[in-house]
């Protein structure tokens, strides 16, 4: 079906539309118009995802002149593909509407281990091993000793890539990793690489957060995007904790994760020859060896640790922070390939880099030992980030329209601030299983625990999070958040997205059961999102279990009747095109 939503011509690939998807659009219009960023919510299984590239897509072919390049943020690849091939559908519906002007390029970006077709490469067990097996056969050194020596292997895919040049090309259409892989081996190309390179090209890219929050990975991919783009963070109710993850993460790819204007200072040259940065490295490491011999926890910010550096090695701050650019510069220069066997160095490096660059937002944390074990000493030197602004924040400042889109943000007000821009007693003789550092010990606990639900018995799981005190001290003194504010809005966010995976689709039905007394608080309550407080009616607050039995029982029987899409029996739930053209003349007439 087809509609307009003001000036814009939607082409929507389904006969009927919810009327949320309806709504969702019209408030998605008026953010890309405005060209400002958006925090959107929508309930889950209600067709989000088709929604929003239905009218993205249909805004670009309205604008022919000034077209909008949409970048679609997926939490997994498996959301990816699934965004994928909604797009499939969509563009076929366009083409069959429009003609050849509809034509779009559309890809999946992900990492080695997902787009490699090399054999020898894919097969490595971890995603570590995957990019370390591909330098060793793509690296620029690797190919010119090959060339003299013909015993040295290197990747045929990558090899005819780079021979085809500026024939390297993917036709118009939309593709999944899956299709890239196909289109790499009938080609002889490196699907990876060649998508890559047609990043750029591209009307629609889909790829993980990682892409835009993490520096690292951002300033290899995502530096050439137009500020024209629209961002899209899909199922983003946890971006916040996404963010300080891409900051506290120990992942080397290749750029120091610097601001743009770091990036344009020159190495000091105290640390430029290598074995004066090694000097420096290795007085690093000894100051942070002594560090972690401490006997109590100890916890201070990167001004204070990076004057304690300095005034017992004599590193500086600049030197510190231009460390993970040196260290890629050395490995470049030694022609190293293995560097999955660096790993530590350059996480050290990352940790030097960070405190270096910021003022402001970590903390550095420092415990002796495990407080269920204090008899062992097992030190920990954890860099904990509490600022999710910063990662964002470039993002922000680089795009025109950054849209933040989940069935579960209530209360919507605090994603803002957080992001910058504009006695409880268990019930007794229940099993307690504890999370610990062990993975094994941890995941049999957690089997352990799914059987004594499953079976009736009732267990409680805990887990800790060690850094989440010194963020709320730091969200109180920089944002204003209170802690109960932040305390209240982190578990309804978690309760609403469990509620929200028992509806995937409007035919879903399920009773979700708000157990904790103090959901009954108003305060708390009202703090849940829109479509689930819309159920939650005072009749069914504080009922005795016979009572919840009784409107459980009846609730089933109403449920198993047939289900009647068309909505004939009350508010239509579904809308078809005369319905949206009896609405939009309603509108005219109000207007």
């Amino acid at each position: 079906m087809k509609f307009q939503i003001e000036d814009v011509t939607v082409y929507f690939p389904y006969d009927h539309i919810y009327p949320e998807q309806y709504s969702y659009m019209i408030e998605l219009k008026r953010a890309l118009d405005a060209k400002g960023h958006c925090l959107l919510e929508m309930p889950t299984g209600t067709g989000k995802t088709i929604a929003l590239l239905s009218l993205i897509t249909s805004y670009t072919l309205s604008k022919p002149s000034n077209p909008v390049k949409l970048l679609y943020c997926t939490r997994t690849v498996h959301e990816m593909e699934k965004t994928l091939a909604e797009l499939k559908l969509l563009h076929k519906y366009q083409l069959d509407n429009i003609g050849p002007s509809a034509r779009m390029l559309a890809l999946g970006l992900s990492s080695r281990k997902n787009l490699c077709v090399n054999p020898n490469v894919v097969s490595a067990e971890n995603r570590d091993s995957v990019d370390a097996g591909c330098r060793k056969l793509t690296a620029s050194w690797v190919r010119a000793l090959a060339i003299e020596n013909p015993n040295i292997p290197t990747c045929s895919f990558f090899e005819s890539y780079e021979k085809a040049g500026s024939d390297a090309v993917l036709p118009p259409g939309v593709y999944t990793l899956q299709d890239l892989r196909v289109f790499g081996k009938e080609k002889g190309w490196c699907p990876y690489f060649l998508a890559r390179h047609m990043v750029q090209f591209a009307n629609v890219v889909v790829y993980s957060y990682q892409y835009l929050l993490d520096p690292k990975v951002a300033g290899i991919i995502s530096k050439e995007m137009q500020r024209e783009s629209v961002v899209v963070f899909d199922e983003a109710h946890n971006i916040d904790n996404v963010c300080i993850e891409a900051l506290i993460g120990d992942t080397w790819l290749a750029n120091p994760a610097l601001p743009d204007d770091i990036l344009k200072e020159a190495v000091p040259g105290n640390i430029r020859r290598a074995e004066h940065f090694l000097s420096v490295l290795r007085r690093l490491v000894q100051y942070l060896k002594g560090r972690l011999e401490t006997e109590n926890v100890e916890k201070e910010g990167p001004v204070t640790f990076v004057n304690s550096v300095n005034s017992h090695v004599g590193i500086d701050q600049k030197m510190l922070k231009f460390c993970y650019d040196r260290l890629h510069s050395l490995m470049l220069t030694l022609e190293i390939t293995d560097t999955d066997e660096f790993l530590h160095i350059q996480t050290i490096c990352d940790f030097a880099t960070l405190v270096g660059t910021y003022t402001r937002g970590f903390s550095i944390i420092i415990e002796p030992y495990d407080e269920r074990m204090p008899h062992i000493p097992d030190p920990v030197l954890q860099l904990s980030c509490h600022d999710a602004s910063l990662a964002i924040k470039p993002v922000f400042d680089r795009f025109q329209s950054v849209v933040i889109t989940s069935g579960t943000l209530s209360p919507i007000d605090l994603y803002p601030r957080l992001l910058n821009f504009n006695p409880v007693e268990i019930m007794q003789r229940k099993l307690v299983f504890i999370e610990t550092q062990d993975v094994v010990e941890t995941t049999l606990a957690l089997d352990n625990y799914r059987k004594a639900c499953d079976c009736g018995r009732g267990a409680v799981f805990f887990s800790v999070a060690r850094i989440l005190l010194a963020r709320l001290e730091y969200l109180r003194e920089t944002f204003q958040i209170k802690e109960g504010d932040f305390l209240t809005f982190d578990a309804l966010r978690q309760a609403a997205q469990c509620v929200g995976r028992v509806i995937r689709s409007k035919a879903d039905y399920g009773m979700m059961i708000f157990a904790d007394k103090r959901y009954t608080r108003h305060d708390k309550r009202s703090k849940l999102p829109g479509w689930i407080l819309s159920h939650l009616r005072d009749a069914h607050l504080n009922l005795s279990t016979d009572m919840a039995v009784h409107i459980a029982r009846e609730f089933l029987r109403k449920m198993a009747q047939p289900y009647d899409k068309t909505g004939g029996g009350g508010k239509k739930t579904l809308l078809s095109q005369d319905d949206l053209e009896k609405m939009n003349g309603v509108e005219g007439m109000m207007f």
